[in-house]
This record gives C-alpha cells, structure tokens and sequence, in this order.
C-alpha cells in the first residue's frame, strides 16, 4: 500500500493538560523533574549496584537490569521535553522530532511487555521445573531472551513509523498528550488511509501487549497452582516471596492500561485532563517504582544492600575512632 505524504506541518505543539491554569505550570515541571530525578537514580542504582555485585549477577536479576535500563531510557525519551514545557514555556518539537519520539514511545513499551514474558519464563522454571532450571535458565540463555525482547518489536515500530509518516497531516498540529504518541498524532492526519493506518497499528500493539500477556497469566497460574499444592506453609510462603517482585511489576504495568482500554471499549466518559493523567501513570509510574519494588521485595538485593551499608557504616566508625 502506498501513500502520498502533502502534508504541510512542519512541528507539532505538546497541549499537556489543557485544563491547567499558568500559575500551576511552575509546580507541575517541578513534579515531573523530580519524578524523572526518581526514575534516572532508581535504575541507574539497580544497574550499578547489580553490576558490582558478583552474587546478584544470576538470571533473575539480569532481567531486573534488562527492564531497568527500558524504564531509565523511556523517562529520559519522554520526561525531559513535559518539564520543558511548563518550565520554560517551550511546547514545540519539530515534524520528524516527534515521531522520533512516538517510536521510542510505543518500541519501549512493546520491550518492556517481552520482557516480563521472559521474568514470568524465569519464574515459571524456577518454581514449576525446578530440577531443570540449573539447565535452562542461565546467564547466557536470559541474556539471549532479553536480545530477543529487545530486537522482536523493532520492524513492527518500523513499519508502524512508515506508514504513519505517509500519511497526509492537514488538521491541527496541537497534540493531544503530554508526549508524541501514535494516536496523538495519526488523529491529525486526514485522507481514507487514516483508519486503515490506526487498525493496523491496533493489531501489531495487541500483538505485543497480549501475547506476552497470555503466556504470563498461565505462567503465574501455574505458579500460584504449584503453590497451593504444598503441604508446608512455610514452603508455600517462601516459594511465593520468590516471584512477589515480579508479580507486582507486572501488576504496575498492565492494570493501569486494561483499565484505560476497557473504558475507552465500553464507553466511559474520562475527560482529556485525566485522560492525559492516566496515560502519564501508568507511564512513568512504573519506572519511578520498580527500582523500590526490587530493594524491598527482593530478599538478595534487601540483603545484599543492608549488608553493604552495615558494612560501611562499621568502616565509617572505625575511622572516627583512630
């Protein structure tokens, strides 16, 4: 299928909250700077300190670094242009600036939703085919899963970024959002081709989101299955706290999402402001959080971390003393 670009735009605005009165524009870049502080030192941290410690480079935690360098990129890809924005009243991002930034927008979440396929993998071996997970899940083996996760939604972004640049763009160029997504954009654009284009791009982001989906809710079903089986309370509680994180990662990321889709598919009123909160939430909710989610319900990391800061606390004193 081919199409004809005639558009004359040549940037597009960010609107933000259309709602929001100037006086509040200070605060609220203030909001989003510390919030972007939050997601740079929380995952540059798990990188860090997973890096320098030789007892957490095991798979589990490979992946927790694999997720925590996509949460660190897509805060830094869409944080950055919202707190220029309402702090130095600078909303414009050129043409092609923009799908730049759509791409990393939607190729980051598509990552992020394979990634915890391979999380839930991890899990599903470790607590459902225990005696082989020495076998299958190594170092090596995660790292090629994650390359994978990384490379699968590359020509779908492609190829969603081509077709959505042949569009002609004649309507306003005002987006609707906080950040240059595909709807934001393609709503501008205008011809016949236009609902084909968003259909398409409907079916290839079910296929990221949803297939990943289905293979985690049967993995954790098969865990929490395994788990209710055990006779020793003790057993279960243990077996559990070693996939909690993860749980509550995946929680983060979908829930918040499914919500906005079932509301959108039955009909729910939800006003453009909190339209544009929502889809922020559930954007950068998760980076801000992750990194708090792997310290405190994570026993190795929690461990490791206190061990460390005892340990340098002791160094500390001994110091005062001589």
């Amino acid at each position: 299928m081919i199409y004809t670009n005639v558009t004359g735009i040549k940037s597009f605005s960010i609107l933000g909250f259309p709602g929001l009165s100037p006086k509040y524009y200070g605060p609220v870049s203030a909001v989003f700077f510390f919030v972007y502080v939050a997601i740079a030192v929380g995952n540059v941290f798990i990188l860090a300190f997973v890096m320098c410690q030789k007892s957490l480079q095991k798979p589990t935690y490979l992946v927790f670094c694999h997720l925590a360098l996509n949460d660190l990129t897509f805060g830094t890809v869409t944080l950055p242009k919202i707190i220029s924005k309402y702090w130095f009243d600078d909303s414009i991002i050129s043409f092609y600036g923009c799908f730049v930034q759509m791409f990393f927008v939607h190729y980051l979440g598509s990552v992020t939703s394979f990634i915890l396929l391979v999380m839930a993998l991890d899990r599903f071996i470790a607590i459902c085919i225990p005696l082989r997970y020495p076998v299958l899940i190594t170092n090596n083996i995660i790292s090629l899963l994650c390359g994978f996760a990384w490379f699968i939604p590359v020509s779908l972004l492609v190829t969603i970024i081509v077709q959505a640049l042949a569009l002609p763009y004649c309507k306003s160029n005002v987006i609707a959002q906080c950040y240059c997504d595909h709807i934001a954009i393609t709503s501008q654009a205008c011809g016949g081709n236009v609902r084909i284009v968003q259909v398409t791009t409907l079916c290839m982001a079910m296929f990221c989101l949803l297939l990943p989906l289905a293979f985690i809710l049967f993995s954790y079903a098969s865990i929490i299955a395994v788990i209710l089986k055990m006779s020793n309370a003790a057993g279960r509680r243990k077996t559990l706290s070693t996939c909690t994180p993860q749980i509550f990662i995946t929680c983060v990321f979908y829930l918040p999402r499914c919500f906005v889709y079932v509301a959108n598919t039955v009909g729910f009123y939800i006003s453009l402001d909190i339209r544009i909160l929502l889809v922020l939430l559930y954007s950068l909710f998760p980076p801000a959080v992750n990194p708090i989610i792997y310290c405190f319900k994570t026993q190795d990391i929690k461990q490791t971390l206190i061990k460390n800061l005892k340990t340098a606390r002791i160094g500390t004193d001994a110091k005062l003393l001589f």
